[in-house]
């Protein structure tokens, strides 16, 4: 392209920001509130919040200012202890880490100052390796403050919900320590159940406009509270827009090309481009170039537009990549028929279960955190021994007491309501007995029948001989305190058994552009890109072990709040 098409315009900003998930929402607000001029958000889909929206909405954001009003007793010291163990030998700056503990609560005391963002410290969610020095028991993680969907008026229909996994019967939504009450059956948990269907049923004004509940929780809460600041504040956002590729003049960003319904559009970006566009986990061709085997874009619970757009943009301007074999791995549920794969994080914790491979034995402690398991699951697995997909095996006692994804609780969805089709695709089993259970998975009898035995043993001498289930706070959170002497612990033994097809999934890639502290994106001689910022899954991970509840979005905002300011001079 000549350098006279090159300052051709069809728009031109001061700031552009690439995606609507929490780290480009933020970035946006924060650019706009401290100055930055004109700022315009381009989204390639038709709703707002991609991955982030359909998350838990949790942020691990360490000594924020509502763990200090609610009495947390927590330094940045023990947080950095606690990530100096659980990064050591990760390919992650230091300086990079410092940056993100010093900064991610002054960017959640900016956003609570001067817009609707809120959160809530969660005081029982421990730190994922809770074992490990400087680790906590909770008010490390926090969740959005729940918001009716009304408060956006009719651009609620804009807005992406949170996973059908986190809404009661796939319509009322839930917070996540509501989500623990509820999967556990815990004291006080009836009249919250009552509580939530009631205001659901009467409800009928919004009944005549959705199905899907008033009150927002979770990733929707978190984005909704965004996009409502970002309203207030007059900040434009280009729907079904995709951008097609960087403009580069004289080694800076200048501006961006963006499909805009169907015609090409030049947009000139005066001061700065933020890439906050996702990761390429719904990209086959990515997955395998970088990731480990087996990997398919089916068993992503990422959203359908992370394709690594913004990503292989950076890279064909000469950006340096990092933790590109990496991802948000997770194993998932592909349940027949349903729109997107299912995280299967809480089921296979509950006691009187286990996760087995093809030959019948387990492979890790299903109880320890979902990235820490999934990537068991890989360092076991092999073509002589594979453990993917693997299969979740319980009886009739763990199917009467806590839900199991799709299969939620014999009372809410008996034996005779599942389809029949999830028996023929295998996705779940029935059997009688552990040996029929496993021919008709395709198990190995034999080797499930001795994995049973020993469960069965381990449940009365409550010490779990071969992976420690139940040793740490963390492997206790999805335990059940009724059942002694390890909560985690109890027989599989009431026929008729079942099992569950889990597949290694993810939701989301970690791995992508290098960034300073600033957000900048790097070249292989460590110099900038100027004008070029990256945030969020496109951006390498500032903490690609996943130390705790929301370590993708608390770091995706703080970079978003530290881009904003580098690129405004803005000073607290």
């Amino acid at each position: 392209m000549t350098e006279q098409q090159n300052n051709q315009w069809d728009e031109s900003v001061d700031v552009l920001v690439v995606g609507t998930g929490n780290g480009g929402l933020t970035s946006a607000l924060c650019n706009k509130l401290m100055g930055a001029g004109d700022v315009l958000i381009i989204e390639k889909s038709m709703k707002i919040g991609g991955t982030s929206a359909t998350s838990g909405g949790g942020i691990w954001i360490p000594c924020s200012h509502y763990a200090k009003q609610a009495g947390a007793e927590d330094t940045l010291s023990e947080a950095q202890e606690y990530l100096d163990q659980t990064l050591a030998g990760e390919d992650v700056p230091s300086k990079l880490v410092r940056s993100y503990l010093e900064n991610g609560p002054r960017m959640l005391k900016f956003l609570h100052d001067k817009t609707l963002v809120r959160y809530e410290s969660l005081a029982q969610y421990p730190d994922y390796y809770s074992t490990l020095p400087g680790a906590k028991q909770g008010h490390r993680s926090l969740e959005p403050t729940p918001i009716n969907a009304s408060e956006l008026g009719e651009d609620y229909r804009k807005l992406t919900y949170t996973h059908h996994m986190m809404r009661l019967f796939g319509v009322i939504h839930f917070t996540q320590a509501e989500a623990h009450l509820l999967m556990l059956k815990l004291p006080g948990y009836h009249k919250m159940l009552r509580r939530m269907i009631w205001d659901y049923i009467s409800d009928i004004p919004w009944r005549l406009k959705s199905r899907i509940s008033r009150r927002l929780c979770c990733g929707s809460a978190g984005i909704a509270r965004l996009y409502l600041s970002i309203k207030q504040v007059g900040i434009p956002i280009w729907f079904s827009s995709p951008m097609s590729r960087l403009v580069e003049q004289g080694g800076r960003i200048v501006g961006v090309e963006v499909n805009r319904d169907g015609r090409l559009t030049r947009i000139q970006t005066r001061k700065a481009v933020v890439l906050a566009a996702g990761g390429f986990e719904k990209n086959q061709k990515m997955r395998d170039q970088y990731l480990p085997k087996p990997t398919n874009t089916e068993w992503s619970a990422g959203t359908t537009g992370s394709t690594g757009d913004a990503i292989t943009a950076g890279i064909n301007l000469g950006a340096v990549t990092r933790l590109m074999g990496n991802a948000w791995w997770c194993t998932t549920l592909c349940v027949p028929d349903e729109p997107a794969p299912r995280l299967s994080i809480m089921e296979k914790s509950f006691p009187g279960s286990c996760v087995v491979n093809k030959a019948g034995h387990r492979f890790a402690n299903e109880s320890q955190n979902y990235m820490a398991f999934q990537k068991a699951q890989f360092k076991a697995h092999s073509d002589d021994t594979p453990c993917a997909p693997a299969f979740h095996i319980f009886d009739t006692r763990f199917r009467r007491n806590y839900m199991a994804g799709p299969l939620m609780t014999k009372s809410s969805k008996p034996d005779w309501s599942i389809p029949r089709k999830w028996y023929d695709m295998g996705f779940v089993g029935k059997a009688s007995t552990i040996a029929e259970l496993a021919v008709q998975m395709g198990i190995d009898p034999k080797g499930l029948a001795t994995t049973i035995e020993k469960m069965n043993r381990f449940a009365v001498t409550g010490i779990d001989e071969d992976f420690h289930r139940g040793e740490a706070d963390y492997d206790r959170y999805y335990a059940d305190p009724k059942i002694k002497p390890n909560p985690c612990l109890a027989s599989i033994d009431e026929a008729p058994f079942y099992a569950m097809r889990i597949e290694a999934g993810d939701f989301g890639t970690a791995g992508g552009l290098s960034t300073n502290a600033d957000a900048q994106v790097l070249r292989e001689d460590g110099s900038t890109i100027d004008g070029l910022y990256a945030i969020g899954n496109c951006a390498a991970a500032i903490l690609p072990t996943y130390p705790g509840p929301g370590s993708t979005l608390g770091p995706a905002m703080t970079m978003g709040y530290q881009a904003a300011k580098k690129i405004t001079g803005y000073t607290e």
